[in-house]
């Protein structure tokens, strides 16, 4: 199959144009910025972000297995989906968008393979769903920057919208698709680590203030236990 989007009336191409164009009323420091953000910059963004997910589910000790074996899924998702992209290349062969049309801003050269699907979206997009399934708010945060990346590909002229919202949906469709099998097998794998050597990989250690807490509320469960088990006591005379 060749191109998708070859007439300039075509709604991608004009959205290529549309975004592309922004490049070229830039200025060139701009652009420089786009190019490495759009290249490495968000993927350096989104490990950071899960990174600090890592972080923060490590510090609820009933989920915190769970919810790392998500975050290890999340990278392999991405190298899955990845994967699955090869034969969708050779099939569509779709050119780059610079290949046929004229008068694009490319601020990356020597991009010389197929277009469709784009992998950049295929990655950042597999790992910002599989970190959003481990922690809401941090999951939220690496979509976001799945959808810029996407932007990005457009903008520098390498990759048609269709390019970056199919890769999108492989990495969507991935990450959910295999997810119960890839927590099946990882969660008592995270488990077991926990209760190992390495065990602070998975679960923190409590904190003087936490222990305190726990502490207190055992307390409050057994005084009410104890008023509970007085009033019965009244009751029954």
């Amino acid at each position: 199959m060749a191109g998708l989007a070859l007439d300039g009336s075509n709604p991608d191409v004009s959205l290529l144009y549309d975004i592309n164009g922004l490049a070229k009323d830039a200025p060139h420091w701009f652009d420089r910025v786009m190019e490495f953000v759009g290249e490495y910059g968000i993927i350096i963004g989104l490990a950071l972000v899960t990174l600090a997910a890592w972080w923060s589910v490590r510090k609820r000790p009933q989920e915190a297995p769970s919810a790392v074996a998500g975050l290890v899924w999340a990278p392999l998702a991405a190298g899955l989906a990845l994967f699955a992209n090869i034969p969708i290349r050779g099939f569509v062969e779709r050119p780059r968008p610079f290949k046929d049309h004229q008068g694009l801003d490319v601020l990356v050269a020597g991009k010389t393979d197929f277009s469709f699907v784009s992998d950049h979206a295929t990655l950042t997009m597999a790992v910002a769903v599989g970190v959003f399934m481990a922690h809401r708010a941090y999951g939220v945060a690496a979509i976001g920057l799945a959808l810029l990346e996407g932007f990005c590909r457009v903008y520098m002229g390498v990759h048609y919208p269709t390019d970056v919202i199919g890769g999108f949906a492989l990495g969507t469709a991935v990450t959910l698709l295999l997810a119960p099998l890839a927590m099946m097998l990882l969660t008592p794998l995270t488990t077991a680590l926990a209760s190992s050597r390495v065990g602070r990989l998975i679960r923190a250690e409590p904190t003087a203030a936490d222990q305190g807490a726990d502490e207190a509320c055992a307390e409050l469960s057994e005084s009410r236990s104890a008023g509970g088990d007085h009033g019965n006591k009244d009751l029954a005379a």
